[in-house]
This record gives C-alpha cells, structure tokens and sequence, in this order.
C-alpha cells in the first residue's frame, strides 16, 4: 500500500519530498493510516487535532490519544479545543458546518504561521462515494459527482485511491492503533445511513462498486473539465465584473435551453440558488427592475442586462426635505419634483400625491411589521404585511419593499400602491411626484 500511496502522491502532484506538510489527525483509522505512511515515506510532517468539545470523554480521550502517539514518534502535534456548539448557535450553522469553519480556519493559521506546504486529510475512495450519494439525494449538479477532489486550494487526499477495506487491512498489518468514534455506527447520520444501508445494497448489484466508481469519478472529471471549458467562454461572451457590478447580457438567454441552470452556474458564487435563478428566468420577459437577492448580493432585471451588486440587508431610515430633487436607500433611487399640472399617475413605479397634505421632511424606510395604510380606493386602514400577502409576493420581494411616511402616516407602499388619504382630488392644487428607480451604481 504504501507503493500504491506514493504512487499516487506523484501521479497527481500532491506534494513534493521537500514539502513541509500539515496532517488533519482525528485519531480514527484513517488518519491513523495516512499518518503511519507519510512517517514511513520519510515526509516532513506535523499533526493537527481538533477537539470540538462534542463527545464529552470521548473526545478528550481522542485528544488524549493523538498527543500521546505523536509524542512517541516525535512528531509535532497541534490541539485545538473548539467552542463548536455556542459557535454554531451564534453564527446560524448546524454542527458539522460550524466545526468544519472552525477547523479549517485555524488550520490556514497554522499553515501561515509555521510555514507548511500543504494540508493533508484523510479522505479515501469509500468518503468519495458517500458524498457523490448524498449529492444525488440532495439534487447536486454534476460537479457533485466526480467525488471528493484530490487537491483543492492547498488541501490534499492522498489516500483517496484506497478503499475502506484496504485501509483496515494495512492498518491490521501492521499493528496501527486508533481510536473508534461511537457515532460512525448509528444510523441517525445521513452519511452512516448511506455507509451502513445503501453501499452493501449496491454492492450486491455490483461486488466491484468502488473500483467501478472511481473510473466514473474519472470519466465525470473530464466531462467537467470541458463543460467548464465552454463555460469560461460563454462568461467571456456575455458576462462583465467589475468591482462593485456584475452584469449578464440577456439576449443570451433568448431560446436558449435551461437558463436556469446556466444562470445559477454563474450566480451561486454570489450565493444566488437554482429556485431564485428559475424565478429570474421566468421574470426576464416581463418589466424592468424586478430585483431578487441572495444573503449577499442583488439580481436586477434591466432593459438589456441583470446586473449583480452586493447589498446590505440592514437599510438604515433616509430622510427628505421638501426642497430635495433626489434620495438613495439601498440599491434604490428615488426621485422628487413638484408640479402645478399634473394628472393621475398609472405607472407603478410613479406616485403623485397632493401637497397640502403631506408634511416634509417625509421618512423613506423599508416596510416592518405592524406597519398600515388606506390602500388607494379603501377606507379601512390595512396592514402592510396583509397587503403584500393579498399581492402574492415572493419572500425576496416583500423583504424589499419600501415605504415612504409623512409624521408617521405611510403615504406610499413604494412601488405598489399610494394611500387613499394623500391621493390628488378636485381640491388639489399642487403635487409632489416621487419616481423609484433601481440604482446600479
């Protein structure tokens, strides 16, 4: 194995024999393995352990045990003890995200600060087949099933030619210790569920499945690797970034066969997901200015384009004095003029209210919950969050609605609808129009 292991290393260019390389030691079987063989390769190596502080004695028994083999080998070893569940309750993660931020944070500080090449895990065949598994359930794309990479950003697999079995019979070979983790035999984990349920079940069709599954893992690389070859020039095409704008021309997207799926391949580096990029698809013919949003950015559908700018959910109140022409709130522009001619405006972006009874300086701020107004035509007071659920609007929609307030009566649900008490009547002698348009800027 330790041939095969080597051979591997150089096929694919893990690391060099003057590499100073960082292993990700956990203390189970694997890592154990994959540290006895960089130690019989004659690397220069160090080990990192983490102890996410979930598994009680255990885990301290694992921390326990890693110091005590590194110690014998002399070989450095790095503990960190992790605050992994009050992490996750405060960042919004469930427990394996947040541990896997925690590790790989503190492992790039290791690697920064004492000066390693490159990052080692213990990741093999069966790890590969598991995740591309889960990916299907969960409706990857097929990047998803080319399986775990071999070297990524700095990090690098060098087991991933062997199979779990293989792994347990080295280590049975040659006397490797380890610590088992009492969790990897329940089948509460969606991953153990697939290890322990549905491998031996394919296996029954195919006894072969994993030497099977990775020249398929090597089939669907090269597939990928074209596919992104085309789309790397389809981005050269139609797609300009600069750096506080993105945008996407859409004659691109006229006949062309699941925009979706080619939209969502560009945006989900902007956090957009595949249901909001067929929402945007589906909105490409209708009118301008329909915004959709991810946690980071905004999509906007302009005349001949979307254009993609970061955002701030948190919009803080703007305020405007009767003599201002114009005012920005997010990623929006507002405009405002007064008028002794006028009509009744049609256009939804447009409203145009009567002077005499709105009291300036008015207050521009996103909708929040409790809010109410007379719909134009009403004369029952109505809840904003009411109005917008008679409208059938997305989520993404309602969280970006805005309206305008004068002494703190909502004038204005901006872009929807005016309220009935600043409406223009026979009386009116002069009117203040406010005109929103998205900002690109």
């Amino acid at each position: 194995m330790l041939e095969q292991f080597l051979n591997h290393i150089e096929r694919h260019s893990l690391c060099k024999p003057a590499d100073r390389i960082l292993l990700a030691v956990s203390g189970g079987i694997d890592s154990m393995v994959m540290l006895h063989l960089f130690q019989q390769a004659g690397f220069t190596i160090a080990v990192a352990h983490c102890n996410f502080q979930l598994r009680g004695k255990d885990a301290d028994g694992d921390e326990a045990f890693v110091s005590a083999t590194t110690e014998q080998l002399n070989i450095p070893c790095f503990v960190n003890r992790f605050e992994t569940a009050q992490y996750a309750e405060v960042t919004k993660l469930s427990i394996q995200m947040a541990a896997r931020e925690l590790r790989y944070a503190w492992f790039e500080e290791l690697m920064e600060k004492y000066s390693f090449n490159v990052l080692a895990t213990a990741h093999h065949l069966n790890d590969s087949l598991e995740t591309v598994l889960l990916n299907w359930v969960h409706g990857a794309s097929l990047e998803g099933f080319t399986g775990i990479p071999v070297k990524h950003d700095g990090v690098i697999r060098p087991l991933q030619f062997a199979t779990r079995g293989q792994i347990e019979q080295y280590a049975q070979q040659h006397n490797i210790t380890w610590r088992e983790d009492v969790s990897n035999q329940s089948d509460d984990y969606q991953r153990n569920f697939i290890r322990h349920q549905i491998i031996p079940a394919l296996k029954e069709i195919n006894p072969s499945l994993e030497s099977t599954v990775q020249r398929g893992f090597a089939k669907s690389a090269a597939e990928v690797h074209w596919i992104q070859e085309g789309f790397d020039d389809w981005k050269r095409k139609y797609t300009a970034i600069t750096h506080d704008k993105v945008t996407i021309q859409k004659k691109y997207f006229t006949g062309l066969s699941h925009e979706a799926s080619v939209l969502w391949k560009f945006t989900k580096m902007f956090g957009f997901n595949y249901d909001t990029c067929a929402d945007v698809v589906r909105s490409l013919p209708g009118q301008s200015g329909k915004r959709f949003f991810s946690s980071s950015h905004q999509l906007v559908i302009d005349r001949d384009l979307l254009l993609i700018t970061p955002h701030s959910m948190a919009l803080h109140d703007i305020t405007i004095g009767a003599g201002q022409s114009e005012a920005q709130l997010g990623s929006w522009r507002m405009e405002i003029s007064r008028s002794t001619t006028f009509q009744k405006s049609a256009i939804p972006n447009q409203a145009t209210l009567d002077v005499a009874h709105i009291n300036f300086p008015v207050t521009w701020r996103t909708w929040k919950a409790g809010d109410a107004f007379y719909p134009l035509g009403m004369r029952q007071r109505k809840k904003v969050s009411d109005f917008l659920i008679d409208l059938k609007l997305s989520r993404t929609d309602k969280d970006s609605v805005t309206v305008l307030e004068s002494q703190g009566e909502i004038i204005w649900v901006a872009g929807y609808r005016i309220d009935n008490r600043f409406k223009i009547t026979d009386h009116t002698r002069e009117v203040v129009i406010f005109t929103l348009y998205p900002h690109f800027l």
